[in-house]
């Protein structure tokens, strides 16, 4: 790509250029929402479409298997850094090569009868998944290269907002959509709003970057074998089984929450209107508050606290499973599940950028988010099934159990006090955003760097 198309690079130390930083932030709102639309469509508004026409828990259940391209997405990551066409960029090229057919597919979803036509409707959903998970991957790399260091905190901290913002569409308006008119209406209404993802996608241009893979070992092998060198093998283990296990509790616990409002006798108004705006609005909340919270207390120390919120707020779901048709208790559990949500995601994201090597982003970011991802494929696949065995109040006490693993893992990954011993041993807290400084097993210019980000 040629260097005179691309956005000029904001340095990397110095002051910050707002008139472009207020630029970059309006791109990272509208790729936040354009990431998040696909897999929340899939996550919250084809159970209760396919709950609607009578198919049977255990089958939506295995629906969430359709969250595994999110977990292998890391095979094709670098394929994403090494295919692209010329005139439109390596990132442009797998966004709007993306964004496009999710439209057309999700449009399509709407006018297939789950009864008559549950394959069609399965292969469709299992298109969507493959496309969103390519998306986010060129999404995250043009977010990760366009940023400059000062940028990365805040404008991440955007993305995601936005990310989850987008669960309103199909998770709110889509269900009230499909009270007053048609599935059909609002499926078509739900791809709708991929067209600001597209118009950006064309218009926005190729950042700078100063690596760029050169060859199958600099595109494939060069990221692994960094990782495993800064972290060493112990560590590197613990490290994956902290991403897989710290929020297991809560995506379990998720997994099926619409059906589980269905159950509970709620009305899809009622869903869109009260558990889903609240839900949405608490984790939005949860997270600019976890971003702010951190400026003061740390990465590590979130892990601790939001962590212990997370955990908590599970049981609020094991309640409303007592009441049934209870607003009020509704309104208060769905508060509080969302909120703890919302407070772990800005931590345990944050984590992971700070883990990350900038010399290789789009593959140990997919990487990283793919592990991250497994509860939703390997266990969120099973809880149909658990539901029900054992029924909801003991589920979400189930989940409640299962999220204790991942809190104790941070006695090695995240230790309580590991960030005031990294800065005390670390020389320099600045750090180039090609540089590649990263946290890591005695990384502490990396720990630095990646604090600095969220200073932004």
């Amino acid at each position: 790509m040629a260097s005179n198309s691309s956005v000029p690079v904001t340095a990397r130390k110095g002051k910050l250029d707002f008139s472009r930083f207020s630029l970059n932030s309006l791109i990272c709102m509208i790729l936040g929402f354009s990431s998040g639309l696909p897999l929340f469509m899939l996550v919250s508004l084809a159970p209760i479409y396919l709950r609607t026409y009578g198919v049977d828990l255990r089958t939506i259940g295995l629906f969430a298997l359709l969250m595994f391209p999110y977990n292998w997405k890391f095979l094709w990551a670098p394929l994403c850094d090494s295919v692209f066409i010329s005139s439109f960029g390596r990132r442009r090229t797998w966004m709007l090569g993306t964004q496009i057919p999710l439209l057309v597919l999700t449009a399509l979803m709407g006018y297939c009868s789950p009864q008559t036509e549950l394959n069609l409707v399965s292969a469709l959903a299992v298109a969507v998944a493959v496309l969103s998970a390519t998306q986010d991957i060129a999404v995250d790399a043009y977010r990760r290269e366009l940023l400059s260091d000062r940028e990365l905190g805040f404008g991440t901290s955007i993305h995601v907002n936005f990310y989850r913002l987008s669960a309103l569409v199909p998770g709110s308006l889509a269900l009230i959509l499909s009270d007053l008119c048609s599935w059909q209406t609002a499926f078509s209404v739900t791809a709708l709003f991929m067209l600001p993802g597209i118009f950006l996608s064309l218009v926005i241009r190729e950042p700078q970057v100063r690596h760029r893979a050169r060859g199958f070992s600099d595109a494939v092998v060069r990221p692994f074998s960094e990782f495993f060198s800064r972290m060493g093998l112990k560590g590197a283990v613990l490290f994956f089984l902290f991403l897989f296990a710290y929020k297991l509790g809560d995506s379990m616990a998720t997994a099926l929450i619409t059906p589980f409002y269905t159950d509970m006798g709620f009305t899809p108004t009622q869903i869109g209107t009260t558990a889903k705006i609240i839900g949405t609005t608490a984790s939005v909340v949860g997270a600019l508050a976890g971003g702010l919270i951190m400026l003061k207390i740390g990465i590590n120390r979130a892990l601790w606290y939001f962590g212990l919120v997370q955990i908590i707020t599970i049981l609020g779901f094991a309640w409303l499973s007592q009441c049934r048709q209870d607003m009020a208790v509704l309104a208060i559990a769905v508060a509080g599940e969302y909120l703890g949500v919302g407070l772990g995601t800005a931590s345990f994201t944050a984590f992971i950028a700070r883990s990350t090597n900038p010399a290789h982003t789009a593959t140990q970011f997919a990487l990283f988010t793919s592990i991250a991802a497994l509860p939703r494929v390997l266990c969120n696949s099973a809880t149909g099934f658990m539901v029900e065995h054992l029924g909801w109040f003991t589920f979400f006490c189930v989940c409640f159990l299962l999220a204790v693993p991942g809190m104790l893992l941070l006695f090695w990954v995240a230790p309580f006090r590991g960030e005031e011993q990294e800065a005390c041993g670390s020389g320099d807290g600045e750090s180039s955003g090609s540089g590649g400084g990263s946290i890591g097993s005695g990384s502490g210019a990396g720990a630095a760097a990646g604090e600095q980000g969220g200073r932004a």
